[in-house]
């Protein structure tokens, strides 16, 4: 791809497409047919740069209704945004869920994690690929973390076509909304139009099997979307939960249920407190970023709204791809209006008028939930440009991701919504100085934000007292591998591993757990006493991340996992500083030579994968270089692996 554009044309649907997004071009430049008045270069400069943001959401109007992105496509594209080729070229090949060269309308994506491996997801994909040839017009990939850790081994379909189609929705989303398509799921364009186009996606809501996945992927067109799944909470019915109470009793797609069962009454009481006031009590409760960082709610509320410059975003990071991850998912597919509130007081509290929900591509169910949300909140008027009739103008827009990791860093997630590669940036500026669109920006993950709701109902004393002095509240496990129980805990900070591993119902022969996800590190059977706190989990030498617990009985291969966490890293990592991108490439390529070796065979390779690990932990720009080698040095110091 050049800096300038070829002779590719767009096909009459990828035009339409496009146009749905954009509204129609406005001179030849653009795509318009000539004439007299045309000035083409009378649209730049400021104008142009304004919409690069529309990069992503214009990748993805291809994508849901053609499955690939064409040259001529692009180059369409390029010319509405005023993008160079070859910018846009680098964006379209940086996200797993796009693709640049031709491929069948329907991609089975087949998840070969941590989770799934354990389960049988190699012999799964294998014998997809073998029922599922190329007369079939599917397409069979090996995919990363889903995020449907509990279903594992888990597969998703995602099927591109015409609009008019229905997309993963329930029928009550459908039936409210004004029937299938009505209410698209998509991006916003920030001017109040919405594009036609839908994701299309069936996601096997049990563990899958070849002919419940070969089912799901060569289903008619015309089949009913698939009913949603059963609720991953185990849980469901305690009286004793807070964050997951109304999973699995209350209607997610209704706002008067989730109204009749305590919904916007944390939003009331912030207006009668004032912003200054709560954040003051998001302070005092001892709130701290549930995504991994812990770094205090408070004080990064504060910061962002003590910056005279404006305006400010909030941006809600949805876009958990953490390797047995899967808690923001459930709280967004059970629970959605809970996630709108919550964004709302947290922009109320900071002066955004903005918020941006930075949603995971791989979600189609959250997506439509999310979508249906937001729109009978502007509707009610509890968003928009008089919330709840108190003067305070705030709105949401979901932009997907595309399938990178990275993403889940805040500044890459910022360059991926502006339109760019998801790159980290350096720091500082921090983001609550220059943040998304170089203005002070706020962003929080699904679990913090929604940790807020109990803080102003309840009180910053009350909310408090659960937990530990120095971790407070509740806290959101996601638990799978070898357990009879997978799905989402909730627990107070300060349980025990073994507490949890119990609810969950593990396995015998019990070999080892990962805290933290592929980010993280592992403990052996006999340290389930570890409490589950950031600080107790810091003091027994491993990470408590963002809440990822995944058990192994010996029947799972430790150097298998290893090697898959490696290719993983490998695989998401940006590329931008050398230490990761050669790091995590030398990293699977010792665990290669390794596979087969023990003992002082594997000294030499073992000894070179510490020396790359401290180099990507001293060196790397991010946090993905930095605990790249944190699973493979636990394995070996702690479980004794390759010994």
């Amino acid at each position: 791809m050049d800096l300038r554009f070829g002779d590719g044309k767009p096909t009459d649907e990828e035009r339409e497409a496009v146009d749905a997004l954009l509204g129609p071009p406005e001179s030849s430049w653009e795509g318009a047919d000539r004439s007299d008045a045309d000035l083409r270069w009378a649209r730049g400069g400021r104008e142009a740069r304004a919409r690069r943001d529309q990069l992503l959401p214009a990748l993805h109007a291809l994508n849901d209704r053609v499955g690939w992105i064409s040259e001529g496509a692009l180059d369409y594209v390029c010319r509405r945004l005023t993008v160079p080729p070859a910018e846009a070229y680098g964006v379209a090949t940086f996200y797993a869920m796009f693709s640049v060269r031709p491929r069948p309308a329907t991609v089975l994506h087949v998840c070969t994690d941590l989770a799934c491996t354990a389960a049988g997801a190699s012999e799964l994909c294998a014998a997809v690929e073998t029922r599922l040839g190329p007369e079939s017009g599917v397409k069979v990939e090996r995919s990363p973390c889903l995020g449907l850790c509990e279903r594992a081994p888990a597969t998703l379909t995602i099927r591109a076509g015409d609009p008019a189609r229905p997309a993963l929705e329930d029928e009550a989303v459908q039936a409210e909304s004004g029937g299938p398509g009505a209410a698209a799921p998509g991006d916003g364009n920030g001017k109040g139009r919405r594009g036609r186009n839908t994701l299309h996606a069936t996601a096997v809501c049990a563990p899958a099997t070849p002919d419940r996945a070969v089912a799901a992927a060569t289903a008619p067109e015309t089949a009913p979307a698939e009913p949603a799944p059963e609720a991953a909470v185990p849980q469901t019915g305690d009286p004793n939960l807070t964050l997951l109470h109304r999973i699995g009793t209350t209607d997610p797609t209704s706002l008067d249920d989730y109204r009749a069962h305590g919904g916007y009454t944390a939003l009331r009481r912030a207006f009668t407190l004032g912003p200054a006031a709560v954040i003051r009590e998001v302070t005092d409760a001892g709130l701290v970023g549930r995504g991994g960082a812990a770094f205090p709610t408070g004080r990064k509320w504060q910061a962002t709204a003590a910056q005279p410059d404006h305006p400010h975003y909030l941006v809600c990071n949805a876009d958990e791809s953490e390797p047995g991850t899967f808690k923001d998912r459930v709280l967004m597919e059970g629970d959605p209006y809970a996630l709108v509130e919550a964004m709302t007081i947290a922009a109320y509290a900071t002066g955004a008028h903005q918020g941006y929900l930075y949603l995971r591509g791989e979600y189609p169910r959250a997506l439509a939930r999310l979508t249906h949300a937001v729109e009978q909140a502007r509707t009610r008027g509890l968003l928009g440009d008089d919330v709840l009739g108190q003067g305070y103008a705030f709105d949401i827009e979901i932009r997907r991701g595309a399938g990178a990791y990275i993403c889940g860093e805040e500044t890459a997630l910022f360059n991926s919504i502006e339109g760019y590669r998801g790159e980290p940036r350096s720091k500082p500026p921090f983001p609550v100085e220059k943040g998304l669109f170089g203005k002070p920006t706020v962003e929080n993950n699904v679990e913090t934000l929604v940790n807020v709701l109990p803080i102003l109902t309840r009180g910053a004393q009350a909310y408090a007292a659960t937990g530990t002095p120095t971790s407070t509240g509740p806290k959101l496990f996601c638990v799978s591998g070898s357990v009879a129980r997978p799905g989402v805990y909730e627990l107070p900070f300060g349980a025990t591993l073994g507490e949890l591993l119990t609810l969950a119902g593990v396995r015998d022969h019990l070999r080892a757990v990962l805290l933290g996800g592929a980010a993280g590190g592992f403990v052996r059977p006999d340290e389930l006493d570890i409490p589950l706190t950031f600080e107790g989990t810091r003091e027994a030498g491993t990470t408590l991340g963002s809440g990822v617990v995944m058990a192994f009985d010996d029947t799972v291969p430790l150097p298998r996992l290893l090697l898959r966490i490696a290719e993983f890293f490998r695989d998401e990592s940006c590329g931008q500083c050398v230490p990761c991108r050669v790091g995590t490439v030398r990293q699977e390529e010792a665990l290669h030579r390794i596979a087969d070796r023990t003992g002082a065979a594997a000294a030499d390779d073992i000894a070179l994968l510490r020396d790359v690990g401290r180099a990507m932990r001293d060196a790397s720009i991010c946090g993905l270089g930095q605990t790249a080698w944190n699973a493979v040095e636990s394995a070996i110091d702690r479980l004794g692996a390759y010994e």
